[in-house]
């Protein structure tokens, strides 16, 4: 069914002002009852979230939704996802269109405090770039003073873009679009000089492009773009489900337990690993969810390193270093809190 944009918009803003927590009062029980996660993702966006041929999601947001998944019902093919333009996607969080949000949305003040949705933890750290056609002859982002730039409304890239070039004292020619696709088609159709958006976004459109070796990326990061799963405030059991999964994933990793050793693990005499699996302790239970919860997520989609190297890297049609998204114990920011 076609969904009304006033509406929803309208419903939001009475989410966000009164009865938000009512919306997420129990969402997981909600979930439950439903029979499967409602997930919102991008309409299509390489290794984080496409179509296959036959119409199944896949990518590196997708994986935190299909753990959920795992989590609730054992089952990782029981989500459904809703794609959404970067208007609409926290509107549609807010009005109870979807559970989860881990589409790619920055970590803000603004967004967090105020609109009835809260963020969980970083799954990507990400970063502000350009885009430009290499006949343009612009090896820097300093060098596009007076050129147009193509933008997406109703997203942070469009203020870190005017913030950068105020605080270089340059003009420059925003040509702002509803949506990042339509921002991009008009880039790539010569309608403005450069594009704008995450630099993970910029190599992800690179594929999309008939001819991709006549573009580059420039080498600058303007801005800090933390990317992770939003959920709507007033609900700690989901929030603390949501967020403990995406930790699992990560410690999954730091301590060496992939989709294929699970079960091998499971058996393991550490006392760290018996308790992140729940051989010891009733995490889950404090959590609303089987004591074997882990087991679940790991088994369904593997650790955070698999779900990132099969999406985003070097093995990908993305070709993605790790960079900051690598563990810390290997000098990136990823980190878990510890499961005690």
């Amino acid at each position: 069914m076609k969904r009304n944009p006033l509406r929803l918009a309208a419903g939001a803003l009475f989410c966000g002002a009164l009865a938000s927590p009512a919306f997420a009062a129990d969402t997981l029980k909600t979930i439950r009852d439903r029979g499967k996660v409602i997930c919102g993702t991008s309409p299509g966006v390489a290794g984080f979230s496409t179509q296959d041929a036959n119409g199944r999601w896949q990518g590196f947001d997708i994986d935190i939704c299909r753990a959920l998944a795992a989590v609730v019902f054992n089952d990782s093919e029981k989500a459904a996802f809703v794609p959404l333009t970067s208007k609409d996607r926290l509107i549609a969080l807010q009005a109870g269109e979807i559970d989860v949000l881990p589409r790619t949305t920055t970590w803000t003040l603004a967004r967090n405090a105020g609109q009835g949705v809260t963020f969980t933890a970083v799954n990507y750290y990400d970063g502000q770039g350009f885009m430009v056609p290499k006949k343009l002859n612009v090896t820097a982002a300093w060098q596009l003073g007076g050129a147009s730039i193509c933008v997406a409304q109703g997203t942070t890239s469009e203020l870190n873009l005017a913030d950068y070039f105020r605080k270089l004292n340059l003009k420059y020619e925003p040509a702002a679009f509803g949506t990042s696709e339509e921002a991009l088609k008009a880039y790539e159709a010569g309608r403005c000089d450069a594009y704008t958006t995450d630099v993970s976004a910029l190599s992800a459109n690179l594929l999309k492009f008939r001819a991709p070796e006549e573009h580059m990326v420039l080498p600058e990061v303007i801005s800090k773009e933390p990317l992770g799963p939003w959920v709507r405030t007033g609900d700690e059991t989901w929030f603390n489900l949501v967020r403990w999964t995406l930790f699992a994933l990560i410690n999954a990793e730091e301590l060496g337990i992939t989709k294929a050793n699970i079960g091998e693990m499971a058996k393991s005499a550490n006392p760290e690993v018996k308790r992140f699996l729940g051989q010891d302790g009733k995490f889950g239970e404090a959590l609303g969810v089987s004591n074997d919860w882990v087991v679940r997520v790991i088994s369904a989609v593997g650790n955070y390193g698999e779900s990132f190297d099969s999406h985003l890297g070097m093995k990908s049609r993305m070709h993605l270093q790790r960079g900051p998204n690598e563990l810390w114990t290997k000098g990136g920011l990823q980190y878990s809190p510890p499961f005690r």
